[in-house]
């Protein structure tokens, strides 16, 4: 493959129109979509007409004139279809964080109330909630809090040993569906069965997922999903995250974080709390609808993509910009001691390439990869950095592909910058090794 070859690509991609939707800086190849999406061009009007008119002119009308009050649950109905979930399923709110504590705490209850109508103490049975030692460290956080209240333990596996652990004892499954680090996705409807065969419920991560690789939550049977939408939907930075709940469980657990937003009648200003029905209850406090604004802005750039093709063309694209990106390093960039976390099979990988790295010269040298990505990074090539245990788990170059906005000659340059930074040396440089808060 030469840039020729790559730029008749581009020329012969139906969704290559995507990207006249976004704002992106001239000289800038942006492959860090899996931690922040691009600005719809959209945006920047659509949140100023909430600021200008429907704030400033209208005022606390806008909460029903402008539809402020309905946000969180229209938004999730445009949502829906992209994750495989049904009308009035999904609410946008919160961070994932916040909404993970909400449907894990759920499911802690859940398989509690299980075990004490049959008179037995889950304490001593059923008390595991299982995740990998890799999972994003905030879910680890949250699942550790809750099962410290609750009498639970959490168990931390690698991923080949998930069909071992997956005992009796296993009260829920929380996995992330595509892995931050590495772009490893997870087989969701078997691991989901393998979970409820043995009585345990399937709690979903779907931050790398939503809007990045086909999910299909019904047909699995899963039992809780959250996610972010400032990543592959393109919400903007911290944008609000969304939940979804099985309909055979949303009716059935106390709301955790009990607000008023989630009461059946919240401006009765009752004293006591009345949980509404259906998905609602899942939402807790004032919702911050500058920032909504800005995820339908998001949800727009899909909608866009529906009419060529939807999640199947956006599958195949993603799969051809890294099998491209991953045959390219291996062939341009030979000898500079890159190796591949990524899974090479297409039903094993997101829409993220992440690379390892070994100094060729001195193996027990530091691996570089930090200065690595600084240098590409300051040649326009926006990738990122994510740090290892020192153990099973090495420093990551990693770098999400967006086939809204990515184009085939994106990805011959990126691996050529990458390459010419490895053959100068650039990466030595002192003001690529000085770490950033942000990496």
């Amino acid at each position: 493959m030469n840039l020729t070859e790559c730029q008749q690509l581009d020329a012969l991609d139906p969704l290559r129109t995507l990207k006249n939707q976004f704002t992106l800086p001239p000289g800038v190849i942006y492959l860090d979509g899996n931690s922040l999406g691009a600005m719809p061009k959209a945006a920047a009007a659509r949140i100023a007409n909430a600021v200008q008119q429907e704030w400033g002119t209208e005022l606390i009308r806008a909460w029903n004139s402008a539809g402020w009050f309905e946000a969180p649950l229209r938004l999730g109905n445009r949502l829906a279809p992209w994750i495989g979930a049904g009308q009035n399923e999904v609410v946008v709110t919160d961070t994932t964080s916040t909404n993970l504590y909400k449907t894990l705490f759920a499911a802690i209850l859940i398989a509690k109330k299980a075990y004490t109508d049959c008179g037995v103490s889950p304490r001593s049975t059923k008390n595991i909630v299982l995740s990998e030692r890799s999972n994003f460290p905030t879910d680890l956080y949250i699942a550790q809090g809750l099962c410290a209240q609750h009498g639970f333990v959490l168990k931390l596996i690698e991923p080949e040993e998930l069909p071992s652990a997956l005992t009796e004892q296993v009260a829920v499954l929380m996995l992330t569906h595509v892995n931050y680090r590495t772009g490893a996705m997870h087989d969701m409807p078997s691991l989901t069965a393998a979970a409820h065969a043995v009585g345990a419920l399937a709690l979903w991560d779907l931050a790398h997922s939503a809007g990045a690789v086909p999910v299909d939550l019904t047909a699995a049977d899963a039992d809780f999903a959250v996610g972010c939408t400032y990543k592959y939907l393109n919400g903007g930075p911290g944008s609000p995250a969304f939940l979804w709940v099985h309909p055979r469980h949303v009716d059935s657990f106390e709301q955790p974080l009990s607000g008023w937003w989630g009461h059946a009648k919240p401006f009765a200003m009752a004293p006591d709390y009345e949980a509404a029905k259906g998905i609602a209850r899942y939402l807790c406090g004032t919702q911050p609808i500058l920032s909504l604004t800005g995820v339908e802005c998001g949800l727009d750039t899909f909608a866009a993509a529906q009419g060529l093709g939807g999640m199947a063309a956006l599958r195949k694209k993603s799969l051809a910009l890294t099998d491209l990106f991953i045959q390219l390093v291996e062939e341009r960039c030979a000898g500079f001691g890159f190796g591949l976390a990524t899974p090479r099979h297409h039903s094993q990988r997101g829409s993220q390439v992440s690379l390892t790295r070994t100094d060729p010269q001195e193996p027990t040298r530091s691996s570089g990869a930090y200065a690595i990505v600084q240098a590409l990074i300051a040649r326009g090539v926006i990738g990122d950095y994510r740090k290892g245990d020192g153990a099973q788990h090495a420093d990551i170059l990693r770098f999400g592909f967006t086939p809204l906005y990515i184009g085939f000659e994106d990805v011959w340059n990126a691996v050529e910058h990458l390459r010419q930074v490895m053959l100068t040396d650039e990466w030595q440089r002192p003001e690529f090794n000085q770490t950033h808060a942000v990496t």
